[in-house]
């Protein structure tokens, strides 16, 4: 089922997720739903947050990214069938020289900015089996990892924006919050639910 994706405004993008046990209702309906919303909207990572649960929950799949023609090959092939649910993860390191990537978000459409992250990330999660996992993730999929992850942290790109460059989207940002931007996919807005 595609889920209506939560617009810039709404107070679920700040708040922190809290973790969930093996046994939270409905999960594996959830997971798919988030999947079946992202690819909707084809987005290449979606958090619980964004569609109205404050969860420790987000879903990647990179593949879109893999037709980018300026990446090398093994890069390409890298992003590629990059599928993979992320349950109560916590990131334990962040490593590498900034680097700088224009991103934009499902919950914040049509705003796109250049973002500096770390190019390197040690990450503990659970998959859908909740057995832990530590892993490391560098390049494209680091970078989808850290926006998905604060996401679960309440934070959102522009957060991390120059205070300029937030003075200039500012307008783009409250007509978000107002509803007054049209999008092909099903959103909801924070104006709508204050009865505006």
């Amino acid at each position: 089922m595609i889920l209506p994706i939560v617009g810039y405004g709404d107070p679920v993008l700040r708040k922190v997720g809290v973790a969930i046990t093996p046994d939270y209702p409905n999960l594996k309906e959830t997971i798919a739903n988030m999947y079946e919303t992202m690819y909707n909207a084809y987005g290449v990572g979606l958090a619980a947050p964004q569609v109205g649960m404050a969860i420790r929950l987000f879903v990647i799949d990179t593949t879109p990214f893999s037709e980018d023609d300026d990446l090398e090959s093994a890069e390409q092939k890298e992003l590629k069938g990059f599928k993979k649910t992320f349950i109560n993860a916590k990131i334990v390191k962040e490593e590498g020289e900034e680097w700088s990537f224009n991103e934009g978000c499902l919950s914040i459409p049509d705003v796109r900015e250049d973002v500096y992250r770390k190019p390197t990330v040690t990450i503990e999660y659970c998959e859908e089996d909740f057995v832990m996992k530590t892993e490391v993730f560098d390049g494209l999929i680091a970078r989808v990892i850290q926006h998905e992850y604060d996401h679960i942290e309440g934070v959102l790109f522009t957060d991390k924006i120059s205070s300029l460059k937030k003075r200039l989207i500012q307008k783009k940002l409250k007509n978000i919050t107002e509803g007054k931007t049209f999008q092909e996919y099903r959103m909801k807005f924070a104006a709508a639910k204050k009865g505006r």
